[in-house]
């Protein structure tokens, strides 16, 4: 060990320990750097002192967002941040970082400390895990989804109509571009229609396109998605919500593979793949008559059933995990992780709006979140309220009316002499009653006795 001064005991103690360990002076020069330290960044002791910080690290945080600058700045610790840096190889590393500053003996920032520890074998291992419950861009470890990425693959290398019926917020669109993904028809263009987004007068051109002086504005020919989707697949959420009107005009393109753009009198060919999905009981709607049943068997050759994320918890903390990911690279932040408590709460919850919800829960708290962890303060109130979480304010009040409550049954009790019938007399309560409150608050009538003026 070299820089800093220090006895031979304390060299022992750094090089003995598993995490690298280096500090630094005001200027960011390196003044100390132990064995775990060499190992880790592939650099000697020789070669890492006198030199810059970033010069050896070359982390992502080097540049505007330093954490030991911000530390040594501020006397603020940093505890497990999670960065990259690039060993002597060039090799991209993952550590943990925690900071700390240094002072002299009287108390006077001279420099800082880091420690960092190489999670390459914890990332490897993580990736391995994850790569069992990732499917294109679907997370899961469910077994009815492990069920479904099993088969996913010869339903996309097939032609057949796909029906996917899950709730809303349940990933429906996520599996329906997974199959257009692996199917022979990738490079082809892939078409969302949201069929209960729109009237159904502008669904139908929407959907077939229309041709000049078809109606009013019609000034001229438009394509419709159909025409769009041309060699490729067409998406159809919400297939429960077509009118019969429009679910006649569906079937005769299930069936011939033909349509006619509204005002047309000509039918075009279409070489696509139709996919449809709906969160409704399509077996509910036929037996009210409300969707047909000749559609109904046309678009049901395959189906796809999503269970809720109340059904598969167990996938709550890799898709926490992989939101996390995904605001940090949107958003420019380093958040690490959410809390025990956090993640208690959503598995716990029901979710009523599935992976969609847990998401936008992910998202408000990644706006309000500055620290490396996301906790319970970083949640949005209503979800809080559904989960049952005490309201913090509510608390407050309440334990002041406790308080309250109990320095009136003490200033009776004081007045009495420790009397507790005449206390309760005072007090229109039951003794029964005033016993039960007494040891509810801890409340001792010889304690009272020794010190009355403190309950006049």
């Amino acid at each position: 060990m070299k820089g800093i001064k220090s006895d031979n005991q304390m060299e022992v103690i750094l090089n003995s320990i598993a995490d690298g360990v280096f500090t630094i002076d005001m200027d960011k020069h390196i003044t100390t750097f132990n064995k775990a330290a060499e190992k880790i960044t592939g650099l000697s002791c020789n070669q890492a002192i006198g030199q810059k910080c970033f010069e050896v690290f070359h982390s992502n945080i080097c540049q505007g967002s330093c954490a030991l600058e911000e530390t040594m700045r501020s006397g603020k610790e940093v505890i497990d941040l999670k960065v990259n840096i690039i060993n002597r190889k060039g090799a991209q590393i993952p550590i943990t970082i925690s900071t700390a500053v240094l002072r002299d003996t009287r108390g006077r920032i001279i420099g800082g400390v880091e420690t960092f520890r190489d999670l390459s074998a914890l990332e490897e291992l993580k990736k391995e895990i994850t790569k069992s419950y990732t499917f294109e861009d679907i997370i899961s470890k469910n077994h009815k989804i492990q069920e479904i990425f099993s088969v996913l693959p010869d339903i996309a290398e097939s032609e057949s109509t796909v029906l996917i019926q899950g709730p809303s917020g349940s990933g429906k669109e996520l599996f329906a571009r997974a199959i257009h993904n692996l199917s022979p028809r990738k490079n082809g263009p892939y078409v969302i229609v949201n069929c209960g987004a729109l009237p159904d007068t502008l669904l139908e051109s929407e959907l077939f396109g229309y041709v000049k002086g078809a109606f009013t504005g019609a000034g001229k020919n438009k394509p419709g998605r159909f025409a769009l989707a041309e060699g490729g697949t067409i998406f159809l959420d919400e297939i429960g919500d077509l009118s019969s009107a429009l679910q006649v005009k569906l079937l005769r393109v299930l069936q011939g593979k033909k349509y006619e753009p509204l005002g047309g009198t000509k039918s075009l060919q279409a070489n696509i793949r139709i996919i449809t999905a709906t969160n409704r009981d399509l077996n509910a709607l036929l037996a009210r008559g409300v969707f047909r049943e000749d559609l109904y068997y046309r678009i049901n050759v395959i189906k796809i059933e999503l269970p809720p994320l109340a059904e598969r918890r167990e996938d709550i903390p890799y898709l926490v995990d992989h939101f996390i990911r995904q605001f940090n690279l949107k958003m420019g932040k380093r958040i690490a992780a959410v809390s025990p408590e956090v993640l208690n709460l959503f598995m716990e919850y029901d979710f009523p709006g599935n992976i969609r919800e847990l998401e936008n829960v992910v998202e408000h708290a990644f706006v309000l979140g500055r620290e490396p962890e996301i906790t319970v303060d970083h949640l949005p109130h209503d979800f809080l309220k559904k989960v049952g979480y005490p309201d913090q304010e509510r608390l407050v009040e309440e334990d002041k009316f406790r308080q309250a409550e109990a320095e009136i049954i003490r200033t009776a009790l004081a007045k009495h002499g420790g009397h507790r019938g005449k206390a309760a007399q005072e007090l229109r309560i039951h003794p029964t009653t005033l016993w039960r409150k007494m040891r509810k608050f801890g409340i001792n009538t010889d304690e009272i006795l020794l010190n009355p003026r403190a309950h006049p």
